[in-house]
């Protein structure tokens, strides 16, 4: 009689935790999805060693331009030559002007074939002797006279550094910034080779050994707080990993929550978060990771417009930099979660849900006449069904289940599933 009514409560303690915990019972062990995972990463290393195609071998160099690594002393000669050209300009009587790659949206292109959106040929004059232009032509010749001097200096600086040398006349750091892409553009040279970096934002934990300028760091012993994405690239190396994939995640609290549940531990992967919008730093670190370990990335982002445009950014690049697609860019990224069809899946309450706004559902529509979505059937129909329904959801949604759902049920459901795009 007692073993039944044991029995009986053990029955109602499982029905309980499936209420509490849906879909937990439809996991499987471990085992079986870290096979899955093991099959993944194979099909993804071998797909890696096709070659990788360039704007050259589809006949669009003479038509699109790119920006390449250049070393400092590179850096100084393209300044010194475009300072003699300008100089021979004013002696002759013709004053000076810079010629400026055009970063307008009508001067770019997605290139399906490269999965990526590029910078198209087409370039404007910026004029000192003009009313319209001269400020900018001034911050132009500032922005590169300030390179020039920490390329013979060989240090590296802050964008905040950078806006803080003449105050005023940058008048507003995004007039600086905006400036700084623009000469990447003339010099044919990436960010990355002017020696300004953005602040550290990014922070990376799990299954990763580097080198980060000399000193190895061991990515699983770096707490909660994961270890900070150097600003620049060029410090870090030997990377090494038994990771079986990069779980890249849009913001900070969904990282720690997994960083702390230690997820990494049970399925071998790298956790890494630019903690919103991505950066330049975060970008080139995910892409090193992504070239060299030879790993898929499976991305975690909120399901609204906005969560797709952070993935699209890693993915295919964003517009305000297409100069530098090709460095910041990684390819086949796998959109895991959270998707809007995973809503009603996963019976997410509708006071976990929100409302989108007017400007959400004009976000959402103009994705889906982006060519880097069209491109994906799966992103359409997700999208289309974003746009329809108008609601949204944070990565936290999922907390209406127990904090621990996303690591505990969540994302392993997903990867036994292979349910990514």
């Amino acid at each position: 009689m007692a073993d039944k009514r044991k029995r009986r409560r053990a029955d109602a303690d499982s029905d309980d935790e499936s209420v509490r915990l849906p879909f937990k019972n439809r996991l499987k062990p471990d085992s079986v999805i870290l096979s899955i995972l093991e099959t993944l990463t194979e099909a993804t290393k071998s797909a890696s060693t096709s070659k990788t195609l360039t704007l050259s071998d589809l006949n669009l160099s003479s038509t699109c331009r790119e920006v390449t690594d250049l070393t400092l002393s590179s850096v100084q000669t393209e300044i010194q030559t475009l300072a003699i050209s300008l100089a021979k300009s004013i002696l002759a009587g013709n004053g000076f002007s810079f010629s400026v790659p055009s970063r307008a949206a009508t001067n770019q292109l997605y290139v399906p074939e490269l999965d990526r959106i590029v910078l198209k040929d087409k370039t404007s004059v910026r004029p000192y002797a003009s009313v319209s232009t001269v400020r900018k032509t001034t911050i132009t010749a500032r922005i590169l006279s300030l390179i020039h001097q920490l390329s013979l200096k060989n240090i590296h600086v802050t964008k905040r550094d950078l806006f803080y040398t003449d105050v005023k006349l940058f008048q507003d750091q995004t007039q600086s910034d905006a400036v700084l892409d623009d000469v990447s553009c003339i010099l044919g040279c990436t960010r990355s080779s002017l020696n300004v970096v953005a602040a550290e934002k990014g922070v990376v934990v799990g299954r990763l050994i580097f080198s980060d300028n000399g000193d190895m760091i061991d990515c699983t012993k770096m707490g909660m707080g994961g270890k900070a994405i150097p600003p620049n690239i060029d410090r870090v190396g030997d990377m090494s990993s038994d990771a079986l994939f990069i779980l890249l995640v849009e913001k900070d609290a969904a990282y720690m929550r997994l960083a702390e549940d230690r997820f990494y531990n049970r399925f071998p992967c790298i956790i890494v978060t630019a903690k919103g919008q991505p950066d330049v730093a975060t970008r080139l670190f995910l892409r090193k990771m992504k070239m060299e370990l030879k790993l898929p990335v499976l991305a975690l982002v909120d399901s609204d417009p906005y969560g797709l445009k952070i993935l699209s950014v890693y993915g295919s690049g964003s517009k305000n930099m297409s100069y530098d697609s090709a460095n910041l860019t990684t390819p086949d990224i796998k959109w895991l979660g959270v998707r809007p069809s995973d809503l009603d899946k996963y019976k997410i309450p509708e006071q976990c849900r929100l409302p989108m706004t007017e400007q959400d559902i004009k976000t959402g529509k103009d994705l889906l006449e982006e060519d880097f979505v069209k491109k994906n059937p799966g992103w359409v129909e997700e999208l289309n069904i974003m746009v329809k329904s108008k609601q949204k959801a944070e990565i936290q949604a999922l907390s209406t289940f127990g904090f621990q759902y996303l690591s505990e049920v969540y994302l392993p459901l997903k990867l036994q599933q292979q349910d990514w795009l």
